[in-house]
This record gives structure tokens, sequence and C-alpha cells, in this order.
């Protein structure tokens, strides 16, 4: 049985006062809310914080709101069973609700949240293995090792973003609030992710997701398609997130793509989104723009899968997203 590591944790009941704790903690402390992520990787030894700060009793991490202008603000420790179940997302923003009913299973819907799915460590075959096992090939550069066993003459690490709700938001143009000793800032979401295994997020270590915040739908349609071996449970080894807003007569007046699960951060497509605009979906226009998207699917041995399937198979997603947007 795996066992977590020796460790303390504390209960903080403001965003203040969690943060005075994170950056009292340096190095050795770590943020958590419903453990999904951090706590297998701590049995793995992972990460190995000496200081674990749950977020879980700050109020306001826990509020779901729609404000006067129609944007949704979701606390970073809302549980993805509740942003499942919303009514107001639901019927507002039905391609979050589903997009996050596609994440593991219901029990860990239950413990995850928002800003876990949003914060979740980068994966790779080589990297989330035990101990022992990475201890076996020497490790790898993402922990305890020098070398990339995904591309070892690589300088860089290759691990990959898997989470679902992260192409999601970036193609609904959402922001997210941090939180840290400076005070706050709100960047956007696409904005939160560096192109890099290791440093895969732009978060300082003391900051704290607080809440992320969506744009109104509007007459805009909104949708995603994962692919992943299981029905339910895996990560996904692609996913297409697909935004168009259209005019009166039916025409897409603008467009997002968003890849996730491809790289070591969300990959935006502005060149396949805009064969889509002026038209009405057509089959041609969507086939283009599905063969340019795909082009930048260009998957490792870091997955499921085989690499040539995984590569045909973007171009096969990101049309379903584009029909269901089409049937919407």
């Amino acid at each position: 049985m795996l066992r977590l590591p020796p460790h303390q944790t504390s209960f903080p009941t403001s965003i203040a006062d969690a943060v005075a704790q994170r950056v009292g903690a340096g190095a050795a402390g770590a943020y958590v809310a419903g453990g999904t992520d951090l706590y297998p990787n701590m049995k793995r030894r992972q990460q190995e914080p000496k200081r674990v700060i749950d977020v879980r009793r700050i109020p306001e991490l826990g509020w779901i709101e729609v404000i006067p202008s129609g944007t949704l603000h979701l606390g970073a420790g809302v549980t993805l069973t509740r942003l499942i179940r919303d009514p107001r997302v639901r019927s507002g923003w039905p391609v979050l609700a589903y997009a996050a009913g596609e994440i593991s299973t219901p029990l860990l819907q239950n413990m995850g949240t928002v800003g876990g799915n949003l914060l979740l460590d980068t994966r790779c075959n080589y990297y989330d293995q035990g101990y022992e096992w990475r201890k076996a090939i020497n490790f790898c550069m993402k922990k305890d090792g020098d070398t990339c066993w995904v591309a070892p003459s690589s300088p860089r690490c290759w691990a990959v973003q898997s989470s679902d709700l992260v192409p999601v938001m970036v193609a609904l143009d959402a922001r997210v609030v941090l939180a840290g000793p400076d005070g706050e800032r709100t960047i956007p979401a696409g904005a939160l992710y560096h192109d890099d295994g290791m440093a895969f997020l732009t978060k300082q270590p003391e900051e704290l997701l607080v809440r992320v915040e969506v744009p109104s739908l509007g007459g805009a349609r909104a949708s995603y398609r994962k692919l992943r071996r299981r029905g339910a449970f895996d990560f996904p080894v692609l996913g297409v997130a697909a935004w168009a807003a259209f005019d009166g007569a039916g025409k897409v007046t603008d467009a997002r793509i968003v890849l996730g699960a491809v790289g070591c951060h969300p990959k935006s497509v502005p060149e396949a989104a805009a064969a889509l605009v002026g038209g009405t979906l057509t089959d041609d226009q969507v086939d283009e723009a599905a063969r340019l998207a795909s082009k930048l699917a260009k998957p490792l041995d870091n997955t499921d899968f085989t690499i040539g399937w995984r590569k045909e198979m973007a171009a096969v997603h990101v049309r379903r997203a584009l029909e269901a947007l089409r049937a919407t």
C-alpha cells in the first residue's frame, strides 16, 4: 500500500490567512482542496510538501454566482459534482457541466474541485509511476532526474497538460483570479499556462487560485469532445473545445478551437477557427477546420494509444466538436 509521506496540515478560514501560511511554508508548502491530484502524487513521491494548506474551509472558494453582467463566478473550491448539477451552469453554460461530467468518476467528482482540475499536474507515462519504478530507470527530469525519457536528447520536459476543463475555459475566454502576497490579479485562462511540462503554470507558488470568471454565452454555442480508452475514469489523450458566435442569419461571426492533452499547455488554433467565420458550419468548412487543427496535434510517446492513431483522431474529434455546434 502506498502511504503519504510525513507532513503537517493546516486549515485556514480566509484567503489572506491561506496565502500567509503558504508564504511562511516556502518551498515546503502546498495548497490542497479535494486532494485528488496532490495526494496520489505525494504517495508516489512525485511531490513531497512538508506543509499542506487545506483551503476547503474558506467560504469564498465555494461560491457559485451569476453577477448582473451575466458573467459566471466559480469559486476555485467548487466541487465538480456541484458544477455538474448547478441549474444555472446547466442552463447558461452547459458545456462546463458536460466537461466536468467527463472527468474521472462520480466518487472523485465529489472530491475534486474546479481549481484543482485547472491546476492539474502535467502527466507522462514515465512520470506517473511509483517511486521504485521511476528509480529503476534513473528517474526523469520532472522529478529527481535529469533526462526526459520521452525525448532523451531534449533539454526540456514534455509531460502533457491533461485537464478537461482547461481547454473549455480557454475557448470560453474565461479569466482566473489569483490571490498572492501583493493582492489579487486577474488574467485570461490561457495565460495561466506555460508550454513546459515542468514549469507549466504562470501562477506563482504562493498564489492561490480564488475563482474563475466565465463570460455569458449569449447567443454563442460551445462544445467539448474527449478521447480516452474507457468511457469513464481515464484522463483525456485528446480534448477538443469549440466555441462559435453567430449572427441573425446563422453565419459564424467569431470562433475558437482549443486542443487539450496534445502538449504541455492548451493549444488554441486560430487558423482553424478562422476557416469557420462567414459561413454556416458547412461540411467543407468543418473539414477544413479539422484539417488545420490536427496539424497542431503532434503527440509523443507519453500517453495512451499509438502516436499515429492519436494523430488521426485529432481531426475526427475536432470535426465532432464542430458538428455538435451545428446540431445545437
